[in-house]
């Protein structure tokens, strides 16, 4: 199966803790490493350094949407706190669903969120890719 990730992180997440989070996330889809086809986030976090750290680690290049973009797609869970804080109530679930060139009803894990030792969260949604 073709997957696209969708990344969102609170500033300054360690890439560890990104790992940790898409790792998780992947185990529970039931889906490989080896599938992901394409990552996603918000322009905001173009110059993340933790998410730079995972994608070259993955051998990956990250598509970075604009939130107008995002806040265009409907998902299944809107934050407002999101918002409050990107301009759009999701990330993630946006993103992925973008990158998949798709809708939610490909999404096969909504919003897996993870809170780092650190205190920091990451979140990754992942969807099928439309065939």
């Amino acid at each position: 199966m073709k997957i696209a990730l969708g990344l969102g992180c609170d500033r300054g997440t360690p890439a560890d803790t990104i790992q940790q989070v898409i790792d998780e996330a992947l185990a529970q889809a039931a889906v490989a490493v080896t599938d992901v086809q394409a990552v996603a986030s918000i322009d905001l976090k173009a110059d993340e350094i933790g998410l730079a750290e995972v994608a070259q680690g993955n051998g990956w290049t990250i598509r970075f949407y604009p939130a107008a973009e995002l806040a265009m797609v409907e998902v299944p869970n809107p934050s407002e706190t999101v918002r409050k804080y990107t301009g759009t109530p999701s990330v993630s679930e946006a993103a992925a669903i973008l990158a998949a060139g798709a809708d939610q009803s490909h999404l096969i894990i909504e919003k897996h969120k993870l809170r780092g030792p650190d205190g920091r969260n990451a979140t990754v949604s992942i969807a099928r890719i439309a065939p």
